[in-house]
């Protein structure tokens, strides 16, 4: 991902610094592709966030939100030793996958299905405030001060 810093340095966009920080942070994440997901819309104001997640178990996944960072993680619990793989071409290891959502956007519930985790999120219809700006009359021009200098020579 091209790096993004600079983008907001612009006069005319007042207060998006946090955003670029947050842009700076998410390129700086790790690239792995494992899990594969998929993010998809599935209503006016839902989407949706799929991870394939073949052979993990409801209890093999975590799914935590803390501030406005969703991560979700997988580890396989039991012992691993009694089996022998001739090919092994299944993953089956540990990760941790992790999502920055935008402000306001809501988790409303996560589901297994046929090896695939479903994290469905809300995006609730920004709310339009309009704000009227009392004009005052200016502030009274400073006074002005004279000095007389007279020369005594």
């Amino acid at each position: 991902m091209a790096r993004v810093s600079g983008t907001f340095n612009s006069p005319l966009l007042l207060g998006f610094d946090h955003f670029e920080r947050m842009l700076d942070r998410i390129s700086k994440t790790s690239a792995e592709g494992y899990p594969p997901y998929n993010i998809e819309q599935v209503a006016e104001d839902g989407l949706r966030i799929t991870l394939a997640v073949a052979g993990f178990s409801e209890a093999d996944l975590s799914v935590t939100l803390e501030a406005n960072q969703l991560t979700v993680a997988g580890r396989i619990a039991g012992d691993e030793t009694e089996r022998v793989f001739l090919h092994r071409g299944i993953a089956a290891r540990q990760f941790q996958r992790s999502f920055v959502l935008a402000e306001g956007i809501e988790v409303t519930g996560a589901a297994l299905d046929r090896g695939l985790l479903h994290i469905d999120l809300r995006r609730p219809p920004p709310e339009t405030q309009v704000r009227q700006i009392k004009i005052g009359k200016g502030a009274p021009a400073p006074a002005t001060m004279t000095i007389d200098a007279k020369n005594d020579a």
